[in-house]
């Protein structure tokens, strides 16, 4: 089921927690919505969900009106499924009888809905833990119970509001498969709330990033990362440092500008980038260590596994990271050497 999202408003007293905001998710997409805490998120998967009503605004499911002017279809007509952070199991009912329930509330007799929750438990790889209660279940099992009970539910449409925000880094990563393997079981429409980065570019076809009740860009992970449209999105998402520049010459898809510190650089633009002022995005992977680069010094350093990562100082520009085979010390002179960039296109003047 696809999700039409036209000019949603819901506010709490003067603050606006959702803010005019339209969006239109393809069916069967994984769509994660990506912010800091406080922007909006988990309101607007109440909204979609029918948890709380619109002020202003229309949301269509499959082109189907459930909230609008005048309509709030309840949460139980709306053909959705939810995976809060907190799991919401049902605690006296063991984890068969968990993914049974919505079966059985579809009116399917007991032995046959039982049977089929079976199915479902066996394919979240929870066939052994049938019989138990979840307080005697992990954190990651617990939510292989949640995701086994949107199964059973039969969501064409599941609401995910950060459900990895309560597992350590290794039982998240885990989970990130099955997160994965859910929806390609599932075929669902996914709609994924998180704060995390990672989760995000990991799992997703599309990534909305929102900022004060807003979507700030729609884009597929590597968009995000490689040609953000906001100086928000570009310190958001990944690490970088955003500068602010004059554009000297735009050709499609390329520009030459001067850095504050007086040297030219060229770098990706859009086909819309003109001479004037403009701000460019370095990301780690625009320097180069080494030949015959700018003398920069080495401010700090970090081993991140398979390599290390250091702050350097050039001289008129603000500290960059850069990524590095070899280990550097602090206050070592580093040659450094900058080989592209992207000019934002929402600061590029038209």
């Amino acid at each position: 089921m696809s999700i039409s999202l036209a000019n949603l408003t819901r506010s709490y007293g003067a603050a606006r927690a959702v803010d005019d905001l339209s969006a239109e998710i393809p069916a069967g997409c994984f769509f994660t919505v990506l912010g800091p805490s406080g922007c909006g998120k988990s309101t607007l998967l109440r909204l979609i969900a029918g948890l709380e009503p619109l002020d202003q605004g229309r949301i269509a499911l499959e082109g189907r009106a459930v909230a609008g002017p005048g309509l709030h279809l309840p949460p139980e007509t709306r053909g959705v499924g939810v995976v809060f952070q907190s799991y919401a199991l049902w605690p006296h009912m063991d984890v068969l009888g968990n993914v049974a329930f919505p079966i059985e509330a579809a009116g399917v007799r007991r032995t046959a809905a039982r049977a089929e929750a079976a199915a479902h438990l066996d394919s979240v790889a929870l066939t052994a833990f049938a019989q138990r209660r979840p307080a005697d279940l992990s954190g990651g099992q617990r939510q292989r119970v949640a995701l086994a009970r949107c199964l059973a539910a039969r969501a064409r449409i599941v609401l995910m509001d950060e459900p990895l925000a309560n597992l350590d880094p290794h039982l998240r990563a885990a989970m990130e498969e099955e997160m994965a393997a859910f929806h390609a079981r599932a075929g669902a429409t996914t709609l994924f709330i998180t704060h995390d980065q990672r989760e995000a570019m990991a799992l997703s076809d599309l990534v909305a990033v929102m900022r004060a009740g807003r979507f700030e860009q729609i884009a597929a992970p590597q968009d995000l990362h490689d040609r953000p449209a906001t100086a928000f999105v570009a310190g958001f998402i990944g690490r970088g440092v955003v500068l602010d520049v004059t554009v000297t010459e735009a050709s499609p898809n390329r520009a030459k500008v001067r850095l504050p510190n007086g040297q030219a650089l060229e770098v990706r633009a859009t086909g819309t980038a003109r001479p004037g002022m403009g701000q460019v995005l370095l990301r780690p992977t625009d320097l180069r260590a080494g030949g015959d680069g700018h003398p920069a010094t080495v401010l700090s350093a970090a081993y991140r596994g398979d390599h290390w990562e250091a702050r350097v100082a050039l001289p008129g520009l603000p500290p960059l990271t850069v990524t590095l085979p070899q280990r550097v010390t602090v206050a070592e002179d580093l040659p450094l050497a900058l080989c592209g960039g992207w000019l934002l296109p929402a600061t590029a003047p038209l």
